[in-house]
């Protein structure tokens, strides 16, 4: 609370004044005589002391002006005429100049000279000296004095802004803080002047129930008993804050106190019970609205619902949902409902608020154990006509491949979910293959043709059949059943080298190189691999020649043994009209002569058509030997040529280096001594016979040269005819 300060108390504060004594002239001049009679070096002055009055300003003072403030005494006065000197802020200095003076600067009677705002500067700071009037020395040393500005109460408490709105919702408990209206006065601090006490002035409206009230020292204002939305959804307050000076000075603010609607009423249904009727077998949306009131703000969360169905939906048949515009709920159908296993439903449909409901007791909050209202949903169900089921919807039958026709499969079962005395038909709906057929009235399905595990219509060994069951129904309905036909695995597919294994071209230069056979078999296991490969050892010196490297299931490694000499060059007969591929035996590619060309003609001179496949497996060629690829080659064919490369080139031009090749060969060609493979022979002409090319680039088939390639060599084509009709090679 304020305190006041007693008139006599100030008066006897402003006359108090603090006086030193000091040593009279006489006695100085005694103790002078003393000290000259005793010992004339010594001289003994007595300590100078300042004299002054207490200096303390009201601020604001009005005048008149000047207006004496206070004096001082300097006992050098006694010895010399003096002067006194004043200097520092107020005086020369800021924040004020020219505030205060000293009289004639003979006595020190000190003068202010205008009104002075303690808010702005409290107190200064002033230096006091006193000098020789003769000579202007300073004869002692500074007194410093603080002249400090008395407060007066000139200044009321202020609020930062004089309107405040704010908002507090409905269920705002009785006691707890609302808000805090704080005013700063400027006057000094910790007295009187600027203690600043609150008040409440007024409250619009003014309500038994409910109200406000502040505390006096914090400001803080608190709720009294409870709020009603609907009765004073705003108040009016008006605070005052009020200093202790004296007199007190005061100022007010006013604030608008804005309610905000809470849950103080439940919602309630507008009818107790509801009724709907829906048809079997459908899911629907917004089949039935359920309508409610509700006392509260609309839109806010203390009047948005939401609804829930607490007994009846044990099976998720129903869900239900809140429109958000008109606040309904809306039932949805999210499961089919079945005439014939439950024909009407009773539902229990709650409904709350979003917000937790309040009540006020006695100007107090309660929460109520009953939030929530409830209604009753009769749902009736309708009968329709419903599709056949089958029992199971999918099964899985076996047989083995290969069953003929006049196999009896399994049998698809349906039943009418309607339970009338109505007949159920049987048809296919998807029979790919075109195997089975099925019996209109009993469901059975029985093969009309052979069933192959190897149809591009069995995945995995299942062949799908789907059959329609359709009622006698108005209109009639269909149901759909699967049979999964597993079809087991016999050995009915013998085993086979792969298109890449079929096809192998093989270099001289790959040497003994290894060749991977690949081999499939399209049956399961165990009609599969692993498989036993064999090399066929009717073909000559097979064996001689190759051999089985490892065997890694359905995979083979082929060796080749050896290379064979020019010695042993002549092979077995090759029938030529098998395989599509062209070896050539040929001699190493350099400069021709006469015994290489002989050589070359008399043992290999025929064209060999022989199986890539068989030529894998069978051939037991002897001497060098290389496999060269026909223009129209199988796609699959896999040239093994390690290190050496095989020129192709356009088939016009392959022929005529094959047809210049020939004639040069044909140029050099003497009767071999010793050799009784073919009658001899001589065929020559004068000149040197040029060199021939590498045979190595001839790379086509027989079968790709023009019928007239041997008419386009002329003359010299008839003896290779005739060496060709004589040697081992012909068909």
């Amino acid at each position: 609370m304020c305190s006041r300060v007693h008139p006599e108390l100030l008066l006897l504060l402003s006359l108090l004044m603090l006086v030193s004594t000091v040593n009279s002239t006489r006695q100085e001049n005694d103790d002078l005589t003393n000290q000259t009679k005793g010992d004339s070096r010594l001289l003994r002055r007595s300590k100078r002391r300042w004299v002054i009055t207490t200096l303390e300003l009201e601020e604001e003072d009005p005048g008149p002006f000047p207006k004496f403030v206070g004096e001082l005494f300097n006992n050098m006065s006694a010895n010399m005429e003096i002067i006194y000197l004043i200097r520092g802020p107020g005086v020369d200095e800021y924040p004020e100049i020219g505030l205060f003076s000293i009289e004639d600067n003979v006595n020190g009677k000190i003068y202010v000279h205008r009104p002075v705002d303690r808010e702005k500067t409290p107190s200064f700071k002033v230096y006091f000296d006193v000098a020789n009037r003769l000579t202007g020395h300073i004869v002692d040393k500074s007194l410093i004095v603080n002249i400090r500005i008395k407060d007066v109460n000139d200044h009321a408490p202020e609020f930062p802004e004089k309107e405040f709105n704010i908002s507090v919702k409905e269920d705002h408990a009785a006691g707890q803080p609302v808000f805090q209206m704080s005013a700063v006065d400027l006057d000094q601090e910790n007295t009187p002047n600027s203690q600043v006490l609150y008040f409440l002035v007024s409250q619009t409206p003014v309500l038994r129930e409910s109200g406000f009230r502040i505390d006096r020292v914090s400001g803080e204002v608190r709720l009294s008993g409870c709020l009603d939305y609907e009765t004073a959804p705003q108040f009016t307050l008006l605070i005052e804050a009020r200093d202790c000076g004296n007199p007190p000075l005061s100022s007010t603010a006013t604030v608008h106190v804005h309610v905000q609607d809470s849950n103080n009423h439940m919602p309630r249904f507008t009818q107790d019970h509801y009724n709907v009727q829906i048809s079997e077998g459908w899911a629907s949306q917004g089949v039935l609205r359920l309508g409610v009131q509700d006392g509260d703000s609309p839109s806010t969360a203390a009047w948005r619902v939401k609804f829930n169905i607490t007994n009846g939906n044990e099976e998720g048949h129903f869900h239900i949902s809140t429109d958000p515009e008109t606040n309904e709920g809306i039932l949805n159908i999210i499961k089919p409902l079945d005439h014939e296993t439950q024909a009407e439903w009773n539902l229990v449909v709650a409904v709350e608020n979003e917000e937790p409901l309040f009540s006020c007791d006695a100007g107090q909050l309660q929460r109520p154990r009953q939030a929530s209202a409830s209604a009753t949903v009769s749902v009736r169900v309708t009968n329709v006509n419903d599709p056949p089921t089958f029992h199971p919807g999918t099964f899985i039958v076996s047989e083995v491949d290969g069953a003929g026709p006049g196999t009896q499969l399994g049998m698809f079962n349906a039943t009418d979910p309607d339970r009338t005395a109505g007949q159920i038909r049987y048809k296919l709906a998807y029979d790919p293959a075109n195997w089975v057929s099925i019996d209109e009235r009993s469901g059975v399905v029985i093969t009309v043709k052979p069933v192959d595990r190897e149809s591009p219509h069995v995945n995995d060994s299942i062949y799908v059949i789907i059959a329609h069951a359709v009622d006698d129904g108005v209109p009639p309905q269909t149901g759909t059943g699967t049979m999964l036909l597993f079809l087991s695995d016999v050995n009915d597919n013998a085993p086979t080298l792969r298109l890449s294994s079929q096809h192998l071209e093989v270099c001289q230069s790959a040497g003994d190189k290894s060749l991977l056979i690949e081999a499939e078999d399209s049956d399961l296991e165990p009609y599969s691999d692993p498989f036993t490969f064999k090399l066929d050892s009717t073909w000559g010196d097979t064996e001689d020649m190759w051999r089985l490297g490892e065997n890694r299931a359905a995979l083979l490694l082929l060796l080749r043994c050896r290379l064979v000499s020019k010695a042993n060059r002549q092979g077995p007969s090759v029938p030529q009209d098998e395989g599509i591929q062209t070896l050539l035996a040929w001699n190493e590619e350099s400069r021709a002569d006469p015994l290489q060309g002989r050589s070359y003609l008399g043992d290999h001179m025929p064209a060999l058509s022989i199986s890539a496949a068989q030529a894998g497996t069978k051939l037991g060629a002897k001497g060098h030997g290389v496999f060269f690829e026909p223009s129209v080659r199988n796609k699959y064919s896999t040239p093994v040529c390690l290190n050496t490369v095989v020129p192709r080139g356009p088939l016009e031009m392959r022929a005529g280096v094959m047809a210049k090749v020939l004639s040069q060969q044909l140029c050099g060609t003497r009767d071999p001594e010793g050799d009784p493979g073919y009658p001899p022979h001589v065929y020559a002409e004068e000149g040197e016979c040029e060199q021939a090319d590498s045979l190595s680039s001839l790379t086509f088939s027989e079968h790709d040269l023009p019928p007239d390639v041997l008419d386009s060599l002329g003359p010299k084509a008839a003896p290779l005819e005739e060496i060709y009709s004589q040697s081992a090679f012909r068909s």
